[in-house]
C-alpha cells in the first residue's frame, strides 16, 4: 500500500480539524452569580451567619447562597446586606458586578418604604395606628420608589451589561387565621399588612418588567405558610429581634429557593 503523500496528510488533518470544529461542545459554562439586595436575600432569619459579613448578617441558608451550592461550576459572591435600600445598593453594592457577570438576583424596596418602623408601629399600637403607618408606606410605595427601582436596576445592567437579573419579591407576612396566638398582630392588623405587601411587590414587579428584567413572585410559595401558619416559615417575633419578620431557614429553601429554581432550572 502507498504511504499517503505530506500534501494528502496535510489535506486530511485541515479537514478532521474543521468537522471538530463544527462539532457543538457541551462543556458546561461557568455561572458568575452576585447577589444584591437587603436582608431577604443576605437571609437575615436563617440563622448560620458569616461574622465576617457583620451587621449584614449573609447567611450560608439563604436562598442565594443555597442556589450556589447546588449548581457546580458557579463563582458566587454576595453582597446582599441587612437594612439594605435602593440607595445603599447603588452606593455600596454594584462595585461586585463586572462585564463577567452572567446572573443577578435582588430584593430591594422593603426598607425604602420602612418595612421596619411600619411592622413596630402595626406592634405596639392600635389598628388605626396601623392602618396610617402601612398608608403612609403605600403612598410611598406608588410615588416615590418606582423611580428608585428603575435607577437601580438601570445601573444593574449598566455594570452587568450581560446579566440576567433576576428581581424576587416578597411574602405575605401572614396566615390569616381568626387567631393567631400572641404575636402583637391581631386578624386586623394581619389583613393590613398582607394588603400593603401586595401593592408593594405589584409596584416592584412593574418596574422589574419595564426595566426588561425577570421577577419572580415568592407569594404563591409560601401561601399557607405565613406567621401564625401551622407549619410557618415565617419568624413571629424571634431572638435575635433582627431575625423577627423574616423567612426562617424552611422559608429560604422551600419558598425562595423553590421559586427561583422554576425561573433558572
Amino acid at each position: 500500500m502507498k504511504r499517503p503523500s505530506a500534501l494528502a496528510a496535510a489535506a486530511l488533518i485541515g479537514a478532521l480539524a474543521s468537522l471538530l470544529a463544527a462539532v457543538p461542545s457541551y462543556a458546561a459554562k461557568t455561572t458568575v452569580y452576585v447577589a444584591l439586595g437587603d436582608s431577604y436575600s443576605s437571609g437575615v432569619g436563617a440563622g448560620g451567619y458569616d461574622a465576617s459579613s457583620g451587621s449584614c448578617s449573609r447567611s450560608s441558608l439563604s436562598y442565594t447562597a443555597l442556589w450556589a451550592a447546588a449548581h457546580s461550576g458557579t463563582t458566587f459572591t454576595s453582597v446582599a446586606c441587612a437594612g439594605a435600600t435602593t440607595d445603599d445598593v447603588l452606593a455600596n453594592q454594584l462595585g461586585a458586578l463586572t462585564a463577567k457577570t452572567t446572573m443577578v438576583t435582588i430584593t430591594i424596596g422593603g426598607n425604602d418604604a420602612g418595612f421596619v418602623s411600619v411592622i413596630t408601629t402595626c406592634m405596639l399600637g392600635g389598628d388605626d395606628g396601623c392602618r396610617s403607618a402601612v398608608t403612609s408606606a403605600e403612598n410611598y410605595a406608588t410615588g416615590t420608589l418606582p423611580g428608585k427601582l428603575d435607577r437601580t436596576y438601570a445601573a444593574i445592567r449598566s455594570h452587568a451589561p450581560k446579566a440576567r437579573i433576576i428581581v424576587l419579591g416578597y411574602p405575605r407576612l401572614f396566615d390569616l387565621a381568626p387567631s393567631c396566638g400572641w404575636f402583637g398582630m391581631d386578624l386586623t392588623k394581619r389583613k393590613i399588612l398582607d394588603e400593603g405587601a401586595d401593592l408593594l411587590v405589584s409596584g416592584i414587579a412593574a418596574r422589574a418588567a419595564a426595566a426588561g428584567d425577570t421577577f419572580v413572585d415568592v407569594r404563591s410559595a409560601f401561601a399557607g405558610h405565613g406567621i401564625c401558619a401551622a407549619q410557618a416559615w415565617i419568624n413571629a417575633v424571634a431572638w435575635p429581634l433582627s431575625d423577627s419578620y423574616h423567612p426562617t431557614s424552611a422559608g429560604y429553601r422551600s419558598g425562595y429557593l423553590a421559586a427561583l429554581d422554576r425561573v433558572t432550572g
